[in-house]
């Protein structure tokens, strides 16, 4: 079974490459640091953001003659309670466009090749709007949507493609490093045990772990009037 980890030069990513490949499973990663991606046998210098994207991708799939799941944790996250644009549109072109330009390319190459897995690392941040982090909550909302239609999608065309929307809560990784102390916040390798199980179960939607599902169902209970008032 070949496996492609898109973002694998640290955190989540990483971990679960280095689990799939524990596993048995062949593995190539890719990243925009080739540096970091030292412990694998396949590699590819992928910057999600940039039009030769897609490219790069096919590239690597041809190295490894195939790909049976493409697992897809590249993103960005961050407060940004003062609205800086650069931040902002960063994180749309990153986690929106960037999310859109590699998953739409995975799901072509599965639909002419017989099918395969699609899994993305979401978040439990696209359940509501989040005041401290406009772009960020509004681009994983996209992503769950997005994975959300594509299974639609993909049912009507009879293709063999599964999907699993992996959304954990805040994570000790180094995208939250630096920031203020985060609530709930999970262990890393932890979080990649949770995500390779729910890979092997098949799952469609996963919210890791139960305090962020009992949260979330919070979340959703809070009418709209209400929600807008919260002070985050």
């Amino acid at each position: 079974m070949i496996a492609i980890v898109m973002g694998a030069s640290s955190g989540i990513g990483r971990e679960v490459a280095l689990l799939l490949q524990k596993q048995g499973w062949t593995v190539g990663v890719a990243a925009r640091r080739l540096d970091r991606l030292t412990d694998f046998e396949y590699s590819a210098q992928v910057d999600i953001t940039a039009d030769n994207a897609p490219d790069r991708l096919l590239e690597l799939i041809n190295r490894m003659g195939g790909m049976d799941l493409y697992f897809h944790a590249s993103g960005v996250g961050h407060q940004n309670r003062e609205l800086d644009e650069d931040i902002e549109l960063n994180t749309v072109n990153t986690n929106a466009m960037g999310f859109v330009r590699m998953v739409g390319a995975a799901w072509r190459f599965m639909a002419k090749h017989g099918g395969g897995h699609i899994a993305v690392i979401s978040s439990i941040a696209g359940t509501k709007g989040l005041g401290p982090a406009p772009s960020y909550s509004a681009t994983k909302a996209l992503q769950n949507t997005y994975i959300q239609a594509l299974e639609q999608l993909s049912n009507s065309r009879n293709l063999s493609i599964r999907f699993t929307d992996l959304r954990p809560g805040f994570v000790d990784t180094d995208l939250l490093s630096g920031t203020h102390g985060y609530p709930l916040l999970m262990d890393k390798t932890a979080v990649a045990h949770d995500i390779v199980n729910s890979l092997e179960h098949r799952r469609h939607v996963r919210v890791i772990d139960f305090r962020w599902r009992i949260v979330t169902a919070l979340w959703k209970a809070i009418p709209n009037w209400a929600w807008r008032r919260l002070r985050l």
